[in-house]
C-alpha cells in the first residue's frame, strides 16, 4: 500500500499546489508574490534577457526610434509603474517607435516597443497603459521562450524525419531555416496566450491604480479600426483579432476579480500634452514638404 499510496500523494500535492497557484493568479492581491510562467522552457532567466537585449537591439537598428526625449521619458515612466505593479522578473526597457502603425510589442527579457500610430489612438491614458500591460503580462508568463521551446520540442520530434530525408545535412536545413523566423516565433502568440496576457493585463492596469475599462476602451477601438482600416493595425496585432467574445471576456473578468474602487486614474494633463506634443511634430513634418509649383505656362 505504500508504494502505491506515495506517487498518489504525489499526484495529489501537484494537482493541490496547481489550484492553489490558479487561485493567487485570480487574486490581484497577490500581484508580485505568484508565479505566473509556469510550463516548460529551455530558457534560464538571464538566457532570456540576453536574448531579448539582442533582439531589441536589432530592432532599433531597423526601426526608426522616436528621438525625444520628453516623450520617451514619459512612457517609459509610464511603464514602469506599471512593471511595478506586476509579476514579472525582470527589469524594463521601453522604447517609442516614430511611425504611424497602431502597434505595440514585447520582447523577451523586458524589452517592450510602442508606436507613435497608438498613442495617437489612445485618447485617454488608461488605453495606452492598458496596451502597455497587455505586452508586460507577455513577458511575465514568459510566453516568448515558452513558445520557442515548444517549436524546439517539435524540431526535436522532427530529427529522425529529417535523418531519413537527408541525414545531418537536412537537420542543418532545417535549423538554417527556423533561424530566419525566430522573430516571428517570439512576436505571435496563440489565442491561449492572447487570452492569459488580457487577464493578467487587466490585474496590473487595477493594480497600478488605471480603471481597468481602460482596456476594454482600446479594445473596442482595435475592433472597429479593424472593420473601418484593417491597414491599420499591425499585422502582429491582425492575426488575433479583438473580436467581441474577446472583449466580452474580458469585462466579465474585470468584473468578477477586480474588487470595485472609488476612483481610478482614467487621464492626465500630462498625458494629453504628450499627445499634443505628438500632434504637432506632425503637423511640422507637413509643413516641412516640399510643394509642386506649376509655371503660369503649364497651366
Amino acid at each position: 500500500m505504500r508504494f502505491i499510496a506515495a506517487p498518489i500523494f504525489a499526484l495529489v500535492l501537484t494537482v493541490g499546489l496547481a489550484s492553489a497557484n490558479d487561485r493567487k493568479k485570480s487574486d490581484p492581491s497577490q500581484i508580485g508574490n505568484r508565479d505566473v510562467s509556469k510550463g516548460v522552457n529551455f530558457y534560464s532567466i538571464e538566457k532570456e534577457m540576453a536574448l531579448g537585449k539582442q533582439l531589441a537591439e536589432e530592432v532599433q537598428r531597423q526601426a526608426k526610434v522616436l528621438d525625444d526625449p520628453i516623450i520617451t521619458e514619459y512612457v517609459n515612466r509610464l511603464g514602469q509603474n506599471l512593471v511595478r505593479n506586476s509579476d514579472a522578473k525582470v527589469p524594463f526597457t521601453f522604447r517609442v517607435i516614430d511611425g504611424p502603425e497602431v502597434n505595440a510589442f514585447a520582447l523577451p527579457g523586458g524589452y517592450i516597443f510602442v508606436y507613435t500610430g497608438l498613442i495617437k489612438m489612445a485618447d485617454e491614458e488608461d488605453e495606452l497603459a492598458a496596451a502597455l500591460a497587455h505586452e508586460i503580462a507577455h513577458v511575465a508568463a514568459r510566453h516568448m521562450t515558452r513558445n520557442a521551446t515548444k517549436g524546439q520540442l517539435a524540431q526535436i520530434g522532427m530529427v529522425p524525419l529529417s535523418i531519413g530525408l537527408g541525414g545531418l545535412a537536412g537537420v542543418a536545413a532545417r535549423q538554417a531555416a527556423s533561424s530566419a523566423i525566430i522573430p516571428m516565433t517570439f512576436l505571435s502568440f496563440g489565442r491561449k496566450d492572447e487570452a492569459e496576457a488580457d487577464y493578467l493585463g487587466v490585474q496590473y492596469l487595477y493594480s497600478a491604480g488605471y480603471d481597468p475599462n481602460g482596456a476594454i476602451s482600446m479594445f473596442e477601438k482595435l475592433e472597429m479600426l479593424e472593420k473601418t482600416n484593417s491597414g491599420a493595425i499591425s499585422r502582429l496585432f491582425s492575426t488575433h483579432p479583438m473580436d467581441a467574445d474577446r472583449i466580452a471576456k474580458t469585462q466579465e473578468e474585470i468584473n468578477k476579480i477586480l474588487p470595485s474602487k472609488s476612483d481610478y486614474v482614467v487621464t492626465s494633463s500630462e498625458y494629453s500634452q504628450i499627445r499634443e506634443r505628438l500632434m504637432q511634430q506632425d503637423t511640422r513634418r507637413k509643413d516641412a514638404l516640399p510643394t509642386l509649383k506649376l509655371s503660369p505656362a503649364v497651366r
